[in-house]
């Protein structure tokens, strides 16, 4: 498998088919082989019925039995995917699934390649939430990724299977990369307003609970284990 595309999705009944529509549009005409995970994060609205109801051999579905949460979601389509690319996305398309071609421009000198809203179609809160909460994520962690939460980012398979992540851990999946001996870049992309449904992060999940997670990854960070062997004929 060439490339996997990854998108967690909550309450989406709206979005599902725009978002397969879209993604799939950009992965004919420029992969060879390619397949689409959604992961329904225990939906309560129609998206299972949606998802079950799909006849594409190229889309896989992963239902979780009750709503876990966007690393959760995210650590099960890292899990199930099988390609050599794998990307993620958030199901409301508010980045734009050609913006992958973007990112994978970058793949030949970098592992992880992870998008930065060059614009934000979002209210005045969101923007300050989140600018406050990178720079806050930035400091603890002593780290320089201006955008961690663009849901747009694209990864080397050994990068997204390196990872062990815990609850809030999506968050921080750029500085992870770093910690594991990884090579990240940060690209502009696209933004665009949510046409159908509702956001489910406040600012609540946004910056106060990332706040808590950032001194877990510090902690992480320093008590890394680094070393060189020598004799690497052994």
């Amino acid at each position: 498998m060439e490339i996997s595309v990854i998108a967690p999705l909550y309450n989406e009944e709206e979005n599902i088919n725009r978002l397969i529509e879209n993604v799939e549009k950009v992965l004919k005409q420029n992969f060879k082989s390619y397949e689409i995970l959604l992961v329904n994060d225990g939906s309560t609205d129609k998206s299972k019925e949606i998802l079950d109801s799909i006849e594409n051999e190229n889309v896989k579905v992963i239902h979780f039995e009750k709503n876990c949460g966007q690393t959760a979601a995210t650590a099960a389509g890292f899990k199930y995917s099988e390609g050599d690319i794998i990307v993620t996305i958030d199901a409301d398309l508010q980045t734009d699934p050609e913006d992958i071609l973007v990112l994978y421009s970058y793949l030949e000198n970098y592992d992880m390649i992870n998008g930065r809203r060059a614009t934000r179609e979002d209210g005045i809160i969101k923007k300050i939430s989140s600018w406050v909460g990178n720079t806050a994520r930035n400091i603890i962690t002593g780290d320089d990724i201006k955008d961690t939460g663009c849901p747009l980012k694209l990864f080397r398979k050994e990068v997204a299977k390196s990872y062990y992540l815990y609850e809030g851990m999506h968050r921080f999946l750029p500085t992870l990369a770093k910690i594991n001996g990884f090579r990240v870049i940060e690209v502009p992309v696209r933004h665009y307003d949510r046409m159908f449904g509702q956001s489910k992060y406040g600012v609540w999940n946004r910056l106060f609970k990332g706040l808590k997670d950032a001194f877990a990854v510090r902690w992480m960070k320093k008590r890394h284990i680094y070393y060189t062997v020598l004799n690497e004929e052994i």
